[in-house]
């Protein structure tokens, strides 16, 4: 374990010397891609792989490993540019590619010393597939970059797919998959829980998982964490600078798992005659939504729902303005437990996301064939957020945390549930009684209200009132710019 240890180490103290440089953990993580993997895409070429090259020659890592100098730099850039040309996978890994190593030095040594001296295809996946993820949590945590919006804690996500369950030869799909969490929990599920066969595992590999990214950084991102895991061919796995909710799917999934960008509104930049940049709201106008707003949120629980087969089943990340909003949002709401069974709501606390200011939750539903009578006969609902206090530093989630949800959604078999103090039933009747049928329900006492020595801690107490304020902040941002329209 101690070279694997060391290669983590050394990637790490290599980013802190190009920090120095300027460049932020995103702009560090890039390059360890491009450069990763044009080497290992050189590894793969030789024994005991004798693959053909994927590479076209003269852009390989052969061409880049004997300069030095300025020529290195200036061939390194014409390798991004030309490679960003080509499709499949190598055109996702390289698109709008740029070298951000102004040092000539500096990049020579990342060549020669901290990539060129590893054999990285013969590195336990693990291993390489750690490192990486660990840089892009750290890209997360890094508060300037603002990358946090594309990470989702990866405790959550393991609960997420413990309960989910998906089977070999499901096809598991996230229409804003960020940096991959999701599908690297659903290909991590299905390798452990089950005994696979060769075949089996070609198609787990190569065709069980699939994404749309609108970002093309944050695609690349993702397809280079899914190839160090060895998820993945000459195709990519993922659709970049795609707007998911543009259009109607073609394709259909037995499990979908996301969670979609937060921020109220779509909206695209109108730059004027005059220079001026305003924000015009961004409405889809899809036949097979049930309601036409500019709420994202809204947006992607249809696309969502669109995107299941029938009998699919989806977890999806939600504001809680989905769960009480109004006008498209009561329309939405009635539809979604009309046309599916809606049958567990996860309550998320404050101070789990690196983005602030999120209140959250997770909705779980399975897509039902047409039907006169509503599929949805009781909601659960799991309140994890009341006196539960969390911090990024100093008490950041783990997945015990979420045990007692896991073992209170019975996914063997939930029709044997038990109401416990966090875990309680609506029926279908009693939510449709509810004014705008809001499923923003509460029924535990906060601690806190009732007795000052129960209070958390100082620092998690800042960090609540951090969150809140956060989310006041965006929201009147939002109205104003409204308002401005």
């Amino acid at each position: 374990m101690g070279s694997q240890n060391g290669i983590v180490q050394k990637l790490w103290n290599y980013c802190n010397i190009l920090r120095d440089d300027g460049l932020s953990y995103g702009d560090y993580v890039e390059q360890l891609t491009f450069l990763l993997f044009l080497k290992m895409a050189d590894e793969q070429t030789k024994p005991p792989y004798n693959r053909p090259a994927r590479i076209p020659k003269g852009l390989d890592w052969a061409s880049l490993e004997r300069l030095d100098g300025d020529p290195l730099e200036s061939h390194y850039r014409h390798i991004l540019t030309e490679l960003g040309k080509q499709p499949g996978m190598l055109g996702v890994i390289f698109r709008k590619a740029q070298n951000k190593i102004q040092d000539p030095a500096k990049l020579k040594r990342l060549v020669s010393d901290l990539i060129g001296k590893e054999q990285w295809m013969t590195l336990e996946v693990d291993v390489k597939g750690d490192a990486y993820e660990g840089l892009l949590e750290k890209n997360a945590a890094d508060v300037k970059g603002g990358a946090g919006q594309y990470f989702t804690p990866r405790a959550l996500i393991k609960a997420i797919v413990d309960v989910v369950r998906p089977a070999p030869g499901e096809t598991v799909n996230d229409p804003a998959c960020g940096t991959g969490g999701f599908l690297l929990a659903a290909y991590d599920y299905v390798s452990h829980q089950y005994e696979l066969d060769k075949t089996k595992k070609q198609t787990l590999r190569h065709k069980a998982l699939s994404g749309t990214e609108l970002v093309a950084g944050v695609a690349r991102l993702c397809v280079m964490n899914l190839f160090l895991h060895g998820i993945g061919g000459e195709d990519s796995p993922i659709r970049d600078g795609i707007d998911a909710l543009a259009q109607a799917p073609s394709t259909y999934y037995e499990v979908v798992l996301t969670n979609p960008p937060f921020g109220k509104k779509s909206s695209i930049t109108v730059v004027s005659e005059e220079g001026e940049e305003t924000k015009e709201a961004l409405t889809y106008y899809r036949d097979d939504f049930w309601a036409t707003t500019s709420n994202k949120q809204l947006n992607f629980l249809q696309h969502v729902k669109s995107l299941l087969k029938i009998h699919g089943r989806a977890a999806i990340v939600v504001p809680d303005n989905v769960l009480f909003e109004g006008g498209a949002g009561e329309t939405i709401r009635r539809k979604l437990l009309h046309e599916c069974d809606v049958h567990t709501l996860l309550r998320l606390p404050t101070g789990i996301f690196y983005a602030q200011g999120v209140k959250a939750n997770v909705l779980f539903f399975d897509r039902k064939p047409a039907s006169e009578k509503p599929w949805t006969t009781k909601l659960w609902i799991y309140d994890f957020r009341t006196n539960e206090h969390f911090t990024l530093k100093t008490n950041p989630l783990k997945r015990e945390d979420l045990d007692d949800f896991v073992a209170s959604y019975h996914a063997e078999n939930r029709h044997t549930r038990k109401d416990t103090e966090r875990f309680k039933s609506f029926s279908y009747e009693e939510l449709l009684k509810r004014d705008k049928v809001n499923l923003d329900i509460f029924w535990l006492k906060d601690d806190s209200l009732e007795d000052s020595a129960s209070l958390p801690n100082p620092d998690v107490i800042a960090a609540e009132i951090t969150e809140d304020l956060q989310a006041a902040l965006d929201q009147f941002s939002q109205i104003a710019s409204d308002l401005k329209r």
